[in-house]
């Protein structure tokens, strides 16, 4: 039995990320802060090994492992695999965190629906909306994880493309005998770590993602 690693990062600040927008599956460049942040994931991974990398279709996944691979001549293989893309906020795609925060204000949000889109914001922004929400409404928000906005994705769905990328991805590190790099998105990187450290729904939703943090985790193959 032989152990390998997985490395799996966000992309650095975007332009949308700074503005306070919810980006999905829209395309936003790396700001010169998001460029800074994939710089360091990249110091942190330089005396790491891998064969193959992960990154999704989208601009900032590609451009933040970009500056990774420099470190890394030994990796031969790229692979785009959008199973490991951002969540599609569908309608909510493009509407700034400020309006949605005003809009939850006012109760002009139907909470089972768009409540888990908080997951997106920052800390400091959960905790200036925190007082519009009694329990019983709080708890649409966990009650949503199945309800996806307006044309968009539920977590639900970002599970289950997620659990379906980390079966082949574990598929594929026992025939390569690789570790593997993967540039992705913090929704989708909430999703794969609740199924590799087995964390419940209500953990996940609380989760804040940083943008300059390597997730590492072992698989015995």
């Amino acid at each position: 039995m032989v152990k390998l690693k997985i490395y799996l990062f966000r992309h650095g600040q975007t332009f949308y990320n700074k503005k306070g927008i919810f980006t999905g599956w829209k395309n936003s460049e790396l700001t010169p802060l998001g460029i800074r942040q994939a710089r360091t994931v990249a110091k942190k991974l330089k005396n790491k090994k891998f064969g193959i990398a992960f990154c999704t279709r989208l601009g900032r996944s590609k451009q933040t492992l970009k500056e990774v691979l420099k470190f890394h001549p030994e990796c031969k293989k790229i692979v785009v695999d959008d199973r490991m893309i951002e969540r599609d906020y569908g309608d909510l795609n493009g509407t700034s965190h400020e309006d949605f925060i005003k809009r939850v204000g006012k109760k002009l949000v139907n909470l089972e629906v768009e409540g888990d889109a908080l997951e997106n914001l920052s800390p400091e922004k959960r905790k200036k909306i925190e007082k519009f929400f009694g329990e019983e409404e709080y708890e649409l928000i966990h009650r949503g994880y199945n309800v996806p906005p307006p044309n968009g994705e539920s977590f639900a769905d970002v599970e289950i493309r997620v659990s379906s990328f980390i079966k082949n991805l574990k598929k594929l590190m026992k025939k390569e005998k690789v570790n593997v790099a993967i540039s992705s998105h913090g929704n989708s990187i909430r999703l794969f770590r609740k199924i590799m450290e087995r964390a419940s729904r209500e953990e996940t939703t609380k989760w804040f993602i940083p943008y300059d943090k390597v997730f590492v985790y072992e698989v015995n193959v």
